[in-house]
């Protein structure tokens, strides 16, 4: 979840959405993103919406407590029962992220799960995910979440290098990721992924290499691999702008990116999305399939983001005015859009185009089908779906796929 929320309309009260945005909803996957916004410590290139205990003290009091963050969370999901009212849909994902969710007891964890499945129903397939902290579980924590329901879990690993943990101010200790995946394995999850980072200031190719190594030899079935952003307002921002340490070149991640693929290739895996890598369609992350392809979720907890039918709206980002929102009786929402037709031919041009099936070219404007014509002979785009009437990138063109979004969407 992003620091920063955007400007917006206000939210009512209760929550209520336009009925626009329930029309067709039967035909759309529904999904919930719990955010748990609880960090032991903050690290150093993080720009998501989380806070530890130290900035929390005074600025909430009880209502940001992590005691009682369970019970509140619950109550927003009993409001999303409310607002839309007798949709038969059960549903299809269901995603805990942070922060870190396992700084939360295990128990907590499966009483926010408890209430998504009491108030909707989770279907017989559902995929029900947590992000986790390796040094924040242990066999028996992982055993709980299991029986609870839990069955796909994604640990964060980053790097398997002591010190490109240390410029990322990781605080688990090397190792502990691929234990962690064993760990999850013995207690019954189908589903594993590791995150990892590459272009970390101080990281060398052999560096990646070896975390890219490590992850696979640790027998995940998902591996996801992003390019460090540095975020202004971020510790590893002012590092930089102070020359404590050197910013990563586009170049370097470029490279490491190229690696990545051939490497996780040869080990079996096969990309479906620009960052993400899958060792069958069994294992791909659904929850994130659903963003991907503008489906319904509710996003439950501080600065969630949620989008139901072409409406997008964003709760209070401090865990305390969010909790006396719902205290109050009150939506915790504090703003929202309603998209427009062209927003959302926009965006799924921008979301779709990152996936291995990439976009129809029905999407596209004449400006747009003039630019994916060019980018097929440039090479990034690759021929054959072209000719089928999909635009869908090639590994060059997945190295520039911000440029070649930004050509097609005209």
């Amino acid at each position: 979840m992003p620091s920063v929320l955007p400007d917006g309309e206000p939210v009512p009260e209760d929550g209520a959405l336009p009925p626009s945005a329930l029309d067709g909803r039967a035909d759309r996957p529904l999904g919930f993103y719990l955010h748990v916004p609880y960090c032991a410590t903050r690290c150093g290139y993080c720009d998501f919406n989380t806070y530890t205990a130290t900035e929390l003290r005074g600025s909430g009091g009880v209502l940001a407590s992590r005691d009682n963050y369970a019970a509140t969370l619950a109550d927003e999901v009993r409001l999303a029962r409310k607002v839309l009212g007798d949709d038969p849909r059960p549903v299809r994902t269901v995603f805990v992220g942070g922060g870190t969710p396992t700084l939360l007891a295990a128990g907590d964890l499966v009483r926010m799960l408890g209430a998504v499945r009491d108030e909707f129903g989770l279907a017989e397939d559902a995929e029900v995910t947590t992000e986790a902290n390796p040094e924040s579980v242990d066999p028996a924590y992982l055993a709980e979440l299991r029986e609870g329901g839990f069955n796909r879990i994604s640990f964060g690993m980053q790097s398997a290098r002591p010190h490109v943990l240390k410029v990322l101010d990781r605080t688990h200790t090397p190792g502990r990721p691929e234990r962690c995946v064993a760990e999850a394995r013995a207690a019954g999850f189908e589903h594993v992924n590791l995150d990892l980072i590459y272009g970390t200031p101080g990281e060398s190719d052999d560096d990646w290499r070896a975390s890219l190594d490590a992850a696979i030899g640790a027998g995940p079935d998902h591996v996801s691999a992003y390019a460090l952003i540095v975020e202004e307002g971020t510790g590893l921002a002012r590092r930089i702008r102070r020359g404590e340490v050197p910013m990563t070149d586009d170049d370097a991640h470029a490279d490491r990116y190229l690696i990545a693929d051939t490497v996780l290739a040869e080990a079996g895996f096969t990309w479906y999305e620009v960052s993400n890598w899958a060792t069958s369609e069994a294992a791909r992350c659904l929850h994130n399939e659903l963003y991907w392809r503008g489906a319904d979720w509710w996003g439950a907890g501080p600065g969630a983001h949620s989008h139901v039918g072409g409406v997008r709206w964003w709760n209070a980002k401090h865990p305390g005015a969010y909790a006396a929102a719902l205290a109050e009786g009150r939506s915790p929402g504090a703003g929202r859009e309603v998209l427009t037709e062209e927003d959302r031919r926009v965006e799924r041009v921008l979301l779709e185009l990152r996936l291995r099936d990439g976009a129809p070219l029905a999407l596209l404007r004449p400006a747009g089908l003039a630019a994916a014509g060019r980018a097929v002979a440039d090479g990034l785009l690759e021929e054959g779906p072209y000719a089928g009437g999909r635009a869908v990138l090639t590994l060059r063109g997945r190295l520039l796929a911000d440029a070649v979004v930004r050509d097609l969407v005209d």
